[in-house]
C-alpha cells in the first residue's frame, strides 16, 4: 500500500469512530467518560489532518532539493584486512567486549 492509501484507510477508520462513540453517546448520554472520549477523537482526527498536509507537503519540499545522491556515497566500506595491533597497545587493562575479563571465568 502507498503512503495515501494508509493515510485514507485510517481516515476511513477514524470517520467510523466517530460515527460509533456518536451512536454510543446516543445510548449512554453526555458524561465525563463519553465527552473524554469524543475529545480524544477529536484530536485524533486532527492529528491525521496533520499529518496528511505534513505527507503531502514532504514530496514537494523533497522535490526543491539537490538532485538525489547514489546509494553508495553512503556506503561504508569496511576491508576484511585484520586490524593494525599498534592501535590497540597500551589497552591492556581494558575487557573483550562480550568475553569478560582476562583473569576472571564467566559465571
Amino acid at each position: 500500500m502507498s503512503l495515501q492509501d494508509d493515510l485514507t484507510a485510517v481516515q476511513r477508520s477514524l470517520d467510523d469512530l466517530v460515527r460509533s462513540v456518536g451512536r454510543l453517546e446516543q445510548q449512554v448520554g453526555a458524561s465525563l467518560d463519553i465527552r473524554r472520549v469524543r475529545t480524544d477523537t477529536d484530536h485524533l482526527r486532527e492529528s491525521v489532518e496533520l499529518l496528511r498536509a505534513a505527507t503531502a507537503a514532504a514530496p514537494a519540499a523533497q522535490g526543491a532539493k539537490a538532485p538525489a545522491s547514489s546509494a553508495s556515497e553512503g556506503m561504508v566500506t569496511i576491508p576484511d584486512t585484520p586490524y593494525d595491533r599498534a592501535m590497540w597497545a597500551g589497552i591492556d587493562d581494558l575487557d573483550d567486549e562480550g568475553l569478560g575479563a582476562r583473569d576472571r571465568h564467566a559465571p
